[in-house]
């Protein structure tokens, strides 16, 4: 199982506003450390965004992540609407 961590300020205070709005966020993070490839509609960005990941917690809610599969870790690198892409 992956773990996750946020890369940055912003980003963290962004998805513990959602975690406190939406109880089903953290669910959805649970499914995203099991498979961070699979779960959510994950899939890989491109342009200047080549080589992180992108997926949904909810409706209106995307994050940015990368992944390291050799220390298990999910960098969520943005949090917000589809216009964090």
């Amino acid at each position: 199982m992956y773990k996750i961590h946020t890369a940055n300020s912003r980003a963290e205070k962004r998805l513990q506003n959602y975690m406190r709005i939406r109880g089903d966020v953290q669910e959805k993070l649970n499914r995203l450390k099991q498979n961070p490839r699979r779960e959510l509609g994950a899939h890989p960005l491109r342009g200047n965004l080549a080589g992180k990941w992108g997926c949904w917690l909810g409706s209106n809610i995307r994050i940015i992540y990368s992944i390291d599969d050799f220390n298990k870790i999910i960098f969520i690198e943005a949090v917000g609407s589809h216009k964090v892409y």
